[in-house]
């Protein structure tokens, strides 16, 4: 049976985080902390945000010094999806003082990272408000880290597309390559029980989408079109297949694609470009 997608969250986050303090310790440890702090000295932190950005990843950041220590007291002062500005306090960590060091930037590298991907996902969001078309995320996430990636696109506000290989269909041009015709491939993928709302194909002319459309495929990404071919497609297509465009957007070209009337833009630039937000650690000796 499949896995509940929040489950399947909690487990990849579960995954990721022994994966990181793994590499992080090997087998000595954090050498410098265990060496110069005493066992029992106890340390206050707070993690600040240095730059604005879209907050994502404090439930990453609490297992993370968690695993590490489970007393430690961890104090979220705002919550996933929050735009915040430079100098907010997003958590406040307490606890014994080797621990929060030992998991200081494993917690801020998962931190920067999802939030710079929220962050540039808001900026998308934002970009095309009022169109009716939404951003969609792509398979362009750093190995091993994918539904962390695409968590942090949902905060953000972008929609989660198909999660890998297995749960929905994509003909690409490289498949029709090697089966060219997209009719009977369309129906081989109808006949192992995939749904319409399953199976995308790649097209880059109206031919190729007016196939699609005949043979039964709910989606069609319009692969690297300019603003003329996205409005042609959109005329033969629109209420008859979900028209996704693709291919070298970001944010700030965004919105003249979004008017042609295409229900989503997918944008690998969101996980495989993003740009880690500044986030650090500022720690004093408790009591």
């Amino acid at each position: 049976m499949p896995l509940d997608p929040a489950e399947a969250l909690d487990e990849a986050i579960d995954r990721a985080v022994a994966a990181a303090l793994d590499e992080d310790l090997d087998e000595d440890g954090d050498v410098t902390s265990l060496t110069l702090i005493d066992l029992g000295t106890v340390g206050r932190a707070r993690l600040v945000a240095r730059e604005p950005l879209v907050v994502a990843g404090l439930p990453i950041a609490q297992r993370v010094f968690r695993n590490i220590d489970p007393a430690v007291s961890f104090e979220a002062r705002a919550e996933d999806g929050d735009a915040v500005e430079g100098g907010t306090t997003l958590a406040e960590v307490s606890g014994e003082g080797r621990g929060l060091l030992i998991g200081e930037r494993t917690a801020l590298n998962f931190l920067m990272r999802l939030s710079g991907v929220a962050s540039l996902t808001r900026r998308a969001v934002d970009e095309i408000a009022g169109t009716g078309a939404r951003i969609l995320d792509t398979r362009k996430t750093i190995p091993g880290l994918r539904r962390l990636d695409k968590y942090a696109v949902a905060v953000g506000g972008g929609v989660n597309h198909r999660m890998g290989l297995f749960d929905a269909a994509m003909i690409k041009d490289t498949h029709l390559a090697l089966r060219p015709a997209i009719e009977p491939a369309v129906a081989r993928l109808l006949e192992r029980g995939l749904t319409p709302e399953q199976i995308t194909v790649e097209v880059r002319s109206v031919q190729q989408l007016e196939a699609a459309i005949a043979s039964g495929a709910g989606r069609a990404l319009l692969d690297n079109m300019d603003l003329e071919g996205l409005r042609a497609c959109v005329a033969v297509g629109k209420g008859k297949i979900v028209l996704e465009a693709s291919g070298g957007l970001a944010p700030g070209k965004l919105r003249p694609v979004a008017e042609t009337g295409v229900d989503f833009l997918s944008l690998g630039a969101l996980t495989h470009s993003a740009v880690a937000a500044d986030v650090a650690m500022e720690m004093e000796l408790g009591s």
